[in-house]
């Protein structure tokens, strides 16, 4: 069974009285353990597909299974429970709350998922860890810099040990090399089993991916394997 199964998806807008088709129709299926790229021009609708798989959205039309549950026809509270369960977001302005410590956001999803203090804590000081941060827990987001909030994020994404990473443009506010560091990081958490689906324009982000699917226009235009992965080089 696969992990995502999207069919015939469609996502229509109204403003005022245009009717804007921001997927006309998407069929995509996703296995557990796979590394995909989403790509695509603006307005090629790899936005308001990540909401869709992110349960973010709801399609207009077409069906959408999650480890084969329907989501497409799910409830706001059912999507929430979803979205906290099986999926991690990171996103390209990293979403931190300013006022926490790094040890703190990367607890919050625990807070919502129902664990006490101390497993909260426990858990998020060994997903910190994992992602090189050990010695940053107790740093508020404004003593980090760019890539050590990425790696907040990635390790807030992790910690409930989601279904699916997510990640929307995660280096679009990063320089070369630290954009090459968070990429690497990407590849160790797909080496452990993670599903990871990255959403980027850039090409060179998208080749670390093992599975290329670009947009256009609302429209799957070629879903490839990566023949040429590349593989973040750190100093």
């Amino acid at each position: 069974m696969p992990l995502i199964e999207l069919k015939n998806i469609a996502r229509e807008y109204r403003m005022g009285a245009e009717l804007i088709r921001a997927i006309r129709s998407i069929s995509l299926t996703i296995s557990k353990g796979e590394y995909v790229a989403l790509m695509g021009p603006s307005g090629s609708g790899k936005s308001t597909l990540m909401n869709i798989i992110g349960c973010l959205d709801t399609p207009t039309s077409g069906e959408y299974f999650l480890n084969g549950a329907v989501v497409s026809k799910m409830s706001d509270n059912e999507l929430a429970e979803v979205r906290n369960r099986e999926i991690g977001f990171v996103f390209q302005t990293f979403n931190l709350l300013p006022r926490n410590t790094a040890l703190e956001n990367v607890a919050l999803p625990l807070l919502y998922a129902g664990y006490k203090k101390q497993k909260r804590y426990e858990m998020a000081t060994a997903t910190m860890s994992d992602v090189g941060l050990a010695d940053r827990m107790k740093h508020k987001p404004n003593e980090l810099s760019g890539g050590q909030r990425q790696r907040v994020a990635i390790a807030r994404a992790l910690v409930n040990h989601p279904s699916i990473i997510l990640a929307d443009e995660p280096t679009g506010n990063l320089d070369t090399k630290t954009s090459e560091e968070i990429m690497s990081l990407f590849n160790d958490i797909h080496e452990k089993g993670n599903t990871i689906i990255v959403v980027t324009h850039e090409e060179d982000i998208a080749l670390h991916a093992h599975r290329i699917v670009r947009l256009r226009d609302g429209l799957v235009e070629s879903d490839e394997m990566n023949k040429n992965i590349r593989r973040a080089v750190v100093a």
